[in-house]
């Protein structure tokens, strides 16, 4: 691929976008490319937990490419808008654990897929936002609808309407982040979150992801369906024995993934 590399390396992926010389910003071709990374994950058992970033060390991602943008055609410009949205959609809905390490600027398609992740650590240098108001459009690729659902119907209308930028202690007041570090130490962060994360049973881990993201979207009643449902997945599992096992024989347990 030409503009994301994928890495993988005990049991965590890394998907870099790969324009630096561009602000990392997303032509059809590179989100082609980081659709295809985020497919060949979805399905791979040695992968854990995956970690999003950008090359070199000014931005994430400052979003579409607005140099192509200017040449499409308005079929053009709906084809790209569907593929970003479509993308983002597969990077919220991959099984694993997902780490946006947030190396500098994030903006419009930046921020959103930003937002797709489960857990995002910023650098304290890092500016970000939804800019695309500014630019004569809106969000089009989740971003209206992931941000209102984490920190509020209105907060999210002041950030869009406005197409602030914010700092990143501004955006971890608001709950977006997770955490803010060094910019040189976000990647050993999100490196020290897999970790951890890596530590507990991978199909535990998977159905607990599943279970609190497609219950918090429904009531209650709904919501407890869908978390018995992913409880009764790990039931069978080997490793759920593992780990009774290994409490009682006071050690600390092996997980297989079985």
């Amino acid at each position: 691929m030409k503009y994301i590399k994928l890495q993988k390396e005990q049991h965590i992926a890394y998907i870099t976008i790969d324009r630096p010389e561009s602000l990392n910003c997303f032509n059809y071709e590179t989100l082609k490319e980081l659709g295809d990374a985020v497919d060949s994950l979805h399905t791979d058992p040695d992968v854990r937990v995956v970690i999003f970033t950008g090359a070199g060390d000014k931005a994430f991602s400052a979003g579409a490419d607005l140099k192509e943008r200017k040449h499409l055609t308005e079929t053009e410009v709906r084809r790209n808008v569907k593929k970003i949205r479509d993308v983002f959609s597969a990077v919220a809905e991959l099984p694993q654990p997902t780490i946006a390490a947030v190396n500098g600027f994030a903006f419009g398609g930046g921020f959103e897929l930003m937002l797709a992740c489960d857990f995002k650590i910023a650098a304290d240098s890092a500016l970000m936002g939804m800019t695309e108001v500014s630019w004569g459009i809106i969000p089009g690729a989740g971003g209206t609808q992931r941000l209102s659902r984490l920190i509020g119907e209105m907060k999210a209308k002041e950030l869009i309407l406005t197409a602030r930028k914010i700092s990143a202690e501004k955006a971890y007041e608001l709950g977006i982040l997770t955490a803010i570090e060094a910019k040189e130490n976000v990647m050993a962060a999100c490196k020290e979150l897999a970790e951890e994360i890596l530590q507990n049973a991978p199909i535990a881990v998977i159905q607990a992801k599943y279970a609190i993201q497609h219950g918090s979207s429904t009531d209650l009643q709904t919501g407890l369906a869908i978390e018995s449902k992913a409880y009764e997945v790990t039931i069978p599992t080997k490793d759920r024995v593992e780990a009774l096992n290994a409490f009682s024989e006071k050690r600390k347990p092996v997980f297989t993934a079985e």
